[in-house]
């Protein structure tokens, strides 16, 4: 893909724009010139422990000038799927969603009998008896829907476990496969181009995390742009199911990248 055809973009939020709500030196001023340029932007994040609203807010603050809704979130994605496929449906939410972000969908405890569980990022909640109760409820035939598939994720303190983890210990025990809402999902990539109002040959998505971000989103026709800022290793390049379309040390390179 010539990079000069480039009219959108989706872009990560942890360790592409900031780590741990601190945003990286730079990103905020390459932020700015790539909106200068014409190209329209969306955030596309994983990041349930916030609220949508509240995650523009944080954005602004830290100089971005992203509206709310140029924020596209994997909690947004999880509704929209449980309005549809499970109309109705008793859903037992695991972690740390925000109940603001799931519009239409009926929450309630284990003891009431989910029909769904939804996993979202990990919390106190994913404790032993809580984690136990949840195996059993899909052992009796409850559905099981998670946010995203991330093994790990990065903090101002280091890596920390994921959501994904969990949910390989779910999947393996119960026999069940999740249906994801959030990156990787093709349909979160999807639904992003739906946003951006632009065919996959026109966009490109920046993120750290070269399976969940770069590769799933290459999977779809998209241009993938791996940062190595975040979470970013060498070694997972390396050892990676497939090749990024580019490589950039952050994304203050970005703009260079396309020509901005």
């Amino acid at each position: 893909m010539a990079l000069n055809q480039i009219d959108g973009l989706l872009l990560d939020m942890d360790g592409v724009l900031s780590v741990s709500w601190r945003p990286l030196s730079g990103a905020a001023a390459a932020v700015g010139r790539l909106r200068a340029s014409g190209l329209a932007l969306r955030v596309l994040t994983n990041t349930s422990a916030r609220s949508r609203a509240e995650i523009g807010a944080e954005l602004r603050r830290q100089g971005f000038g992203f509206a709310d809704e140029d924020v596209l979130t994997a909690s947004q994605f999880a509704a929209a799927y449980l309005r549809s496929a499970h109309s109705g449906a008793r859903v037992f939410l695991l972690g740390d969603a925000r109940v603001e972000d799931l519009d239409g969908v009926r929450l309630v405890g284990l003891d009431d009998e989910p029909d769904v569980v939804l996993v979202s990022g990990p919390d106190g909640s994913f404790a032993f008896e809580t984690i136990n109760r949840v195996l059993r409820s899909l052992l009796e035939g409850a559905a099981l829907v998670a946010m995203r598939r991330n093994l790990t994720w990065m903090t101002s303190a280091g890596e920390c476990l994921d959501a994904g983890a969990y949910l390989l210990g779910l999947e393996g025990a119960s026999g069940r496969r999740a249906v994801v809402t959030g990156k990787p999902a093709p349909g979160c990539f999807v639904a992003g181009l739906e946003e951006l109002g632009m065919p996959a040959a026109r966009v490109a998505m920046v993120g750290d995390d070269i399976e969940n971000d770069v590769l799933a989103a290459q999977a779809v026709g998209i241009t993938g742009v791996l940062v190595r800022t975040g979470k970013f290793r060498e070694d997972k390049l390396a050892t990676a199911s497939g090749r990024p379309d580019h490589v950039i040390d952050s994304i203050v390179e970005l703009p260079a990248l396309l020509g901005c």
